[in-house]
């Protein structure tokens, strides 16, 4: 289970112990028309107040809309995208600013900032999938957030505010729900919450949980078949509703006053997620059915500690806000679809384990199938010290340092069942392909912005952040090698046949144990074709055998390294021209670190920034109506991509530039007593500005050839539409509480969520294996358009709630991500040949469900 210490909202002032009002009373006024206190610019305002695009849910909401996980809340802003393949593993992305292909541990940084409180848990390879209870908001900020919130801020932020320990009284709270998925199983959870003054000055805040969530998709009965007689069956994995997800953990929080002026928070948050089998489905076989081979599971377990200390330095608020998390990650995938696509691709050459020598010890062909044990060990810790200065005065500042360091020991373990020692990762027997490696992500910033009230209703705001990063990587990837084989020196050029056992497993020298670094500083093929004795250098991270993804200095293994500094900033205009009304203008600057590409041939890739130019408004209709709305244009230069390239792992390059225009408005409405109305839309447009090309090509004219002299080609061209995100998505919700009695308060609600078409890949034309050429765009398919409908009939009885619900109540196949195994597993269409499998994941089919609260 997972502990994670999060402090209080590092804010301009005191926010714990006597001096912080009771949870529930955080947002005074109207929460459905927007007047909640947020801290999207690091002080307290009312969200009306803020001239820059925030869409907070207020803990009203978060209730009210049954919120539990990540997808719950994505539902419920439309400028918000995500890939995922699994719990835990969702990239996600702000107003259009997805090149797609991202989330590989090796891969880029976020290009979207995730906060606990004040604290980032930003990390590579899938946002926390944080459990949403007892929370006071979540707020989504919109567009570059460089200033403030630095790297991986670079398309927005989003932030997770947990409600703080207070000594205003006692108070807790306990909730249950249970409930069935269509085609599925029976899932519920238990959540509590209490909060304890221990004396005038010392308050703790506990909260636990536990959730089930059912699955959904069934494992069917399948053979596959290879070439040479080889063959698996699933018989012994079939059965129904393999996907289910168990979570459970807890927070816990102590406040204290120091003194009048100075308050102290340390914070505890553990979680641990389980989930089991496959949660995309291959509609070539059946509405929610798959056919799996080997065991799936995602073990996901992290803790995060927190310490925040606030006062006052004269009238000046001083903020020190300290973090530290451990993350772990175990899991175990099946790419029974790489062995199907592959040995068709090399059917000629007598199949995979013909052409690729997957042999067993006695030299007999074994089942070329593989499945992949993996690991992610991540460890962060961030610290930032910020002053601000009296925030009535006309002229105000807020500044700070700050410093995180995120670490992640990567192992990615390919295995086949029987594989012999001669064709293995050399000391690892079944292991075909091994990645062992550690991964350093460091960040320094100084930042600081100005606010200064022109007149009483016109304010100019400027900042600058100066930042600097430094990530490195080092360790081992790839095949093994035999020392017996005739074929040892050289380049690695594939020469067929061999004259005695292959050099390693796949019949090259150009990754793996090959291209560990001796003792001489030369690679071991470099070694051999030079007629010397080599002596490998010891593996830099334990689990390796040797290390070929690093450089050699002085004898000596150091990581590779890619470094860089630079300044961010942000202009802001706003005007009140009356009381409720806000207009605002924005220039500002965003950015996601550059880093070290694995593959040692493949340069490092530069950072990647993000102009953004909005205006938007914010208008308050006395206590009946809030309309809010942003019109922007962003520049993405240079933006990352990734994609699945040579032996079907993650490259990652600079693209062309990208512009993205779009729109965004919501609001709430109260036309009369007891009726709620609200909801909230964006449409997006982005496309990319010169041609992608399938080989780097700086002219963009996709002329240059690849780095081993390849013809280069148009791989998307000019004016084609980025991925993932859809054109246009909304959400709307109508709510109606009556008083039935004096204690007595029922309630309906409906909520519809729709969301346009989205293409899936960016790709037009790649490379395969063999020399076939794939069109990813095309033959992954596009996300089709979907809408989705919530209802909800319940009733408030003094303390007590309860409340029947159904979600997606007429059970849409709400695609969300489609995904391959391996860079040539597209299946056909449009005249493309076709080797593999295409996997959608969909939102949870229809859901039918109960659920009960107490407060006392």
């Amino acid at each position: 289970m997972i502990a994670a210490l999060l402090g209080s909202s590092m804010l301009a002032g005191p926010a714990l112990g006597q001096t912080q009002p009771a949870p529930q009373a955080a947002a005074t006024g109207n929460e459905a028309i927007g007047d909640i206190i947020v801290t999207a610019q690091k002080r307290e305002e009312t969200l009306q107040n803020v001239p820059i695009s925030v869409q907070a849910l207020g803990t009203q909401k978060l209730e009210q809309m049954n919120v539990s996980n990540f997808n719950d809340y994505t539902k419920l802003l439309p400028s918000v995208a995500f890939q995922t393949a699994t719990p835990g593993t969702a990239t996600v992305y702000i107003r259009g600013v997805a090149s797609g292909g991202d989330g590989n541990h090796s891969g880029s940084l976020p290009s979207v900032g995730f906060y606990l409180d004040e604290q980032p848990i930003t990390t590579i390879g899938g946002t926390l999938d944080v459990h949403i209870y007892d929370i006071a908001r979540i707020e989504a900020l919109s567009g570059p957030q460089g200033t403030l919130y630095g790297a991986s801020s670079e398309a927005g932020t989003v932030r997770i505010i947990t409600n703080k320990p207070s000594t205003a009284g006692f108070e807790g709270g306990f909730d249950v729900e249970g409930n069935t998925v269509r085609k599925g199983g029976q899932g519920g959870k238990v959540e509590g919450f209490v909060n304890v003054p221990l004396t005038e000055r010392i308050a703790v805040r506990a909260v636990g949980f536990y959730e089930h969530d059912a699955g959904y998709i069934d494992n069917v009965a399948a053979t596959r078949n290879f070439i040479g007689g080889l063959s698996i069956n699933n018989a012994r994995l079939v059965k129904k509703d393999i996907n289910d997800v168990d979570t459970y953990g807890g927070r816990l929080a102590l406040g204290i006053d120091l003194s009048d002026d100075w308050t102290a928070t340390a914070s505890v948050f553990g979680q641990e997620q389980k989930s089991h089998g496959s949660f995309g489905y291959d509609a070539s076989i059946g509405d929610l059915k798959v056919a799996r081979f080997f065991p799936e599971f995602n073990k996901d377990k992290w803790y995060q500690a927190a310490l925040t200390v606030q006062g006052k330095i004269g009238s000046w608020d001083l903020t020190y806000a300290g973090a530290y998390m451990d993350r772990r990650r175990h899991s175990a995938s099946d790419y029974t679809d790489y062995a199907e696509a592959y040995d068709a691709l090399y059917a000629d050459y007598g199949g995979l384990a013909g052409y690729f020598y997957y042999q067993d010890n006695a030299g007999n062909n074994v089942v070329p199938v593989q499945h992949i044990i993996g690991s992610d060990h991540f460890k962060r810790i961030s610290q930032e010290l910020r002053v601000s200065s009296p925030a009535e005065e006309p002229f105000r500042v807020v500044g700070g340092i700050f410093y995180q360091r995120q670490s992640n020991l990567i192992h990615q373990d390919y295995q086949i069942d029987k594989l012999g020692a001669a064709v293995s990762v050399n000391g690892l027997p079944g292991t075909l392909w091994l990645t062992q490696q550690k991964r350093v992500d460091r960040d320094y910033a100084i930042f600081g912005e100005a606010s200064w009230d022109i007149t009483p209703r016109l304010t100019l705001t400027g900042g600058l952040r100066g930042y600097k990063f430094d990530n490195t990587l080092i360790g081992f990837f790839g095949f093994g090698r035999n020392p017996a084989s005739a074929f040892s020196a050289g380049e690695g050029a594939d020469t067929r046949p061999f004259t005695a056992t292959p050099f390693n497993a796949a019949g090259s020298s150009r990754t793996g144990v090959a291209g560990c670094y001796t003792t001489t500083g030369k690679t071991l093929r470099n070694a051999l074709a030079a007629g010397e004795t080599p002596t490998l250098l010891p593996a830099a991270v334990a689990g390796g055998p040797c290390t070929d993804l690093a450089d050699v200095v002085n004898g000596k293994l150091v990581p590779k390294r890619t470094k860089d500094d630079g300044f961010l900033y942000r202009v802001n205009l706003n005007w009140k021209p009356a009381d409720g009304k806000l207009l605002y203008a924005t220039w500002s600057k965003g950015f996601r670190p550059g880093g070290i590409n694995r593959r040692a041939t493949i340069a490092p890739y530069a950072p990647d920034f993000l102009i953004n130019y909005e205006v938007g408004f914010k208008t308050t209709w006395g206590n009946t109506l809030r309309w809010n709305g942003a019109f922007f244009w962003q520049d993405w230069k240079k933006f990352q991509f990734s994609f699945l390239g040579q032996n079907s792992f993650t490259e990652i390059h600079n693209g062309p530039n990208a512009r993205i225009k779009g729109i965004e408005t919501d609001f709430a409405w109260n036309p009369v007593t007891g009726l709620t109305l609200s909801g909230s839309a964006a449409y997006t447009d982005g496309k990319i500005r010169k041609n992608l090309c399938l080989f780097d090509d700086p002219t963009f004219a996709c002329t240059q050839p690849g780095p081993g002299g390849e013809d280069n080609r148009i791989s998307s061209p000019k004016g084609t539409r980025l991925p993932v995100t859809p054109r246009f998505k909304m959400s709307a919700t109508g709510r109606y509480e009556f008083q039935a009695a004096p204690d007595v308060k029922p309630y309906l609600q409906a909520t519809v969520t729709h969301s346009s078409s989205a293409a899936s890949d960016i790709r037009e034309s790649v490379n395969g294996s063999a020399g076939v050429i794939f069109n990813p765009r095309l033959q992954l398919g596009n996300l089709p358009a979907w809408t989705t409908a919530d209802f909800a009939v319940g009733v408030k009885w003094k303390q007590f709630t309860a409340e029947a619900f159904i979600q997606n109540a007429f059970d849409e196949r709400a695609q969300i991500t489609r995904f391959v195994q391996c860079g040539s597993c597209y299946p056909a269409a449009g005249g493309f040949p076709g080797f593999g499998r295409a996997y959608a994941v969909v939102q949870t089919p229809r859901t039918i469900g109960i659920r009960a609260g107490y407060r006392f």
